[in-house]
């Protein structure tokens, strides 16, 4: 799968630790940024990689930012991305069976990397139920054509 990944300054070290597991996994990563320490602003990053998402260019994003607030809004601007903001496993499986999230957002400086790389193997690892659920994501499409 190939996975794009973005963050602020204040995700950047967790969104390393990210990287890591994801080569760990087999999957292809795609990073937006940032690279730096220095304070950038989060819609920036958030932006692109919902982008790659739903034009097709990356089957699925993973976004990091301080508390994962900003950047979960941010996504959630994109039509046809469906943004989960997963600061514990319990949610990161939900989103996928029930929601078929497709970005992961996570707090930096919430959790831990080692939480952090748990949710992210859970939300990699978890398949779409479908069934009942399908019929729920076409109303959020519905919704987006809308606007």
């Amino acid at each position: 799968m190939r996975i794009a990944l973005g963050s602020d300054h204040a995700g950047l070290e967790m969104k390393k630790e990210v990287l890591s597991l994801l080569q760990e996994m087999g999957h292809e990563q795609a990073d937006y940024g940032t690279d730096t320490p220095q304070s950038v602003d989060y819609p920036d990053f958030g932006e692109k990689v919902s982008h790659a998402v739903a034009s097709g260019e990356a089957d699925r994003g993973i976004l990091i930012c301080g508390t994962g607030i900003g950047m979960s809004i941010v996504a959630n601007k994109i039509p046809g991305v469906r943004a989960a903001l997963c600061n514990e496993l319990f949610s990161a499986r939900m989103s996928r069976l029930h929601n078929d999230a497709n970005v992961l957002v996570l707090g930096g400086r919430i959790i831990g990397k080692d939480l952090a790389k748990e949710i992210v193997r859970t939300w990699m690892t978890t398949p779409f139920e479908g069934g009942r659920h399908c019929n729920r994501l076409k109303k959020i499409t519905l919704i987006e054509e809308k606007r």
